[in-house]
């Protein structure tokens, strides 16, 4: 039935503007001494609202929304004809005068059309203001060639469809996904304020989404203007003109998009910062001046100069509403799963978006896999694996992956240590039943962090140990280079450490501040602005990680060079010893892997090298490289000549004792 009065509005527009056009021929034809092949008909009699009441044609509409005077519709509708008419553009010709002149003028328009009047050609009339016609090239204004909008010439025969000019970079959103309930109290409140400011006669307040999940904050921002009837587009602040010119044309097209047909703007800001100055009073221009429906969505939150903006924080579905939102994506495999959804909503943060695409691969690979296989999330199962590689965050500026291969028996340590270490790693698996379900998270988010410091020489395996726990938990472990997070400027430090705690809240991760004694040592005594701003550094780290919901690991050569109140709020404080004797004959009966040729290696004899786990590990591969090369299986005297290599390197001398009776 709709689609039946579609098409019947569609066809009386059609004759509705073909009937208009034929009046204006008329007028033409008239001037140019020629009879009119039709009467010219009054306006009344081509009724288009008696046929429905409640709905107005093409023409109807542009008119009334731009407030065109009889000689402006008349102007539009000269111009439409030519597109429209074989006729026209001959008629065209033979009313100005000039044979060779197959286009309207305003000239002509003033000449043939009734009612005329100047102001309608000025750039603040409502034809050049809203672009409803382009003006050709010419010596002259009354005479250079005029043209009708390609979009308005669609939208009067009954077709819409988003200018070319913003369909190239405008993307047309939508998502209907179903909000959680916290989310849609946001898109309730986004559309109410544009309702009330919208019945007391103000200009929309431009509203602000600011979060870390672009998907959620889309879905809000759609669900908000479906409430108002609104059709979102969004578009990316990288791809906003920065000359004045197309800038007011965009806006203008825009302007003219939300009162044709109803399009609200989602602006999105890749990142907070521009570092482009020229952009980014381009962009602040933008906002200013936009009278349109606008929707701001960013990390952090965004300040004009003089228009004021309505701030909402998007954060991350609450657990609960992430168990629910598990539930309803894994449909008949929850049950399977019996509850254990919990242990994947305390290690991963995912947004809805990211858990129903995590579960419909869930569900594909389940059919591929034999019944006898546990669906359960373990960490060993299809469905970890899953949220592990969604919940990667985008952290390759500033940070590495590591892959983690080693296991607790690749890790040589005193017994106190493993102990440690253990109880680490159970903290992690355990933190879901601690924090929620015996509610020691529920009060507050501060000091929630698990934390730890591993202090020790180089080489003594602190970096290994977070490979294991990685490993063991099969959590990703992200290394953070030190040289890109600190700045010598006031301020960027901050900001780094702010982009690597929050890509990494998605959940999953495992944060390595390798060496970090250049960023975390004494907090001095404030003797200069430096001073107070390195303390800010160190206070800033202690805040992210009290409330990061992973694991975060600093390790350090020297703990004496770690400030006390600093160490006080580490959870988990490791010494990491220098191995003795049986130790490190411990690690080089595991430095050589079981396929590696070997004949009369002694590891007691090697033992007596006094060199760290990580110095093993770099002799007995240079080892294996010189046997290799000699096409021997790896002897004492292969790892000699490795060993003298290493301890020239470490530009200590290689005693007699220590190789004694070696070959």
């Amino acid at each position: 039935m709709l689609k039946a009065a579609n098409t019947d509005w569609h066809n009386l527009n059609q004759r509705f503007l073909m009937r208009a056009i034929v009046r204006v021929r008329s007028y033409l034809q008239v001037h140019a001494g020629k009879e009119a092949l039709e009467k010219v008909e009054d306006e009344e009699d081509i009724n288009f609202s008696s046929n429905f009441s409640s709905t107005k044609s093409a023409l109807e509409r542009i008119c009334e929304i731009f407030g065109l005077s009889a000689f402006e519709r008349d102007i539009l509708l000269l111009c439409a004809g030519v597109e429209l008419d074989g006729s026209f553009a001959p008629l065209c010709a033979t009313a100005s005068g000039d044979n060779q002149r197959f286009y309207p003028t305003f000239s002509l328009a003033l000449a043939v059309l009734p009612e005329p009047h100047w102001q309608a050609l000025t750039p603040e009339a409502p034809l050049r203001r809203w672009q409803l016609i382009e003006i050709g090239s010419g010596y002259a204004l009354t005479t250079s060639p005029l043209r009708i909008d390609e979009q308005i010439l669609h939208y009067l025969t009954g077709i819409h469809q988003l200018d070319k000019r913003l369909a190239g970079m405008a993307v047309a959103v939508n998502s209907r996904d179903k909000l959680v309930p916290s989310h849609w109290q946001i898109a309730e409140h986004m559309a109410n304020t544009w309702c009330v400011a919208s019945k007391e006669e103000k200009m929309l307040p431009v509203l602000q989404l600011c979060g870390k999940n672009v998907g959620s904050q889309r879905a809000i921002a759609a669900a908000a203007c479906r409430q108002v009837n609104l059709i979102p587009y969004s578009i990316s602040t990288q791809l906003l003109a920065t000359d004045t010119g197309t800038l007011k044309l965009w806006q203008c097209l825009w302007e003219r998009e939300y009162i044709l047909s109803s399009a609200a703007l989602l602006l999105e800001f890749d990142s907070f910062d521009t570092g482009d100055a020229k952009q980014e009073s381009a962009i602040s221009q933008f906002i200013e001046s936009l009278q349109a429906p606008l929707i701001i969505i960013s990390n952090q939150r965004r300040r004009q100069k003089y228009r004021s903006l309505i701030s909402f924080d998007v954060e991350s579905p609450t657990s609960d509403e992430q168990l629910l939102l598990w539930q309803s994506a894994l449909g008949d495999m929850a049950a399977e799963i019996n509850g254990h959804t919990s242990v994947l909503v305390s290690h991963f943060n995912l947004s809805a978006e990211a858990i129903f695409t995590a579960s419909l691969k869930a569900k594909s690979i389940a059919k591929q896999q034999t019944p006898s296989h546990s669906p359960l999330p373990t960490h060993h199962s299809p469905l970890w694996d899953i949220c592990r590689a969604n919940a990667r965050p985008r952290l390759d500026e500033l940070a590495q992956r590591v892959e983690s291969s080693s296991d607790w028996e690749d890790l040589v340590l005193p017994e106190l240590q493993k102990q440690v270490l253990r109880d680490l790693a159970a903290q992690l698996q355990y933190r879901s039943q601690v924090y929620n379900e015996w509610g020691f998270g529920s009060k507050s988010k501060r000091g929630l962090g698990i934390s730890a410091l591993f202090a020790g020489g180089s080489g003594t395996g602190k970096t290994l140990a977070a490979d294991v726990l990685a490993q063991a938990l099969k959590l990703d472990l992200y290394r953070i280079d030190l040289s890109a997070v600190v700045s010598k400027y006031i301020g960027e430090t901050e900001k780094n450490l702010g982009r690597v705690f929050d890509a990494a809240e998605m959940g999953g991760v495992i944060l390595l501040f390798d060496e970090a004694d250049a960023l975390f040592g004494k907090r001095s005594d404030v003797k200069d602005s430096h001073d107070r701003y390195a303390n800010m550094e160190v206070a800033y780290l202690l805040q992210r990680m009290e409330t990061y919901p992973g694991l975060a690991i600093l390790t350090t050569n020297l703990k004496n060079s770690i400030d006390q109140a600093f160490l006080r709020r580490i959870r988990f404080i490791v010494q990491f010893p220098f191995p003795d004797a049986n130790q490190r004959a411990e690690i080089w009966r595991r430095v050589f892997p079981a396929r590696t040729p070997k004949e009369g290696v002694d590891e007691v004899k090697l033992a007596k090298l006094s060199v760290a786990g990580g110095n093993i590990r770099n002799i007995a591969l240079n080892a294996a490289f010189i046997a290799a090369q000699a096409r021997e299986s790896v002897r004492m005297e292969h790892i000699l000549q490795a060993a003298k290599n290493e301890y020239a390197k470490m530009e200590r001398p290689l005693t007699d004792t220590e190789v004694k009776g070696w070959v």
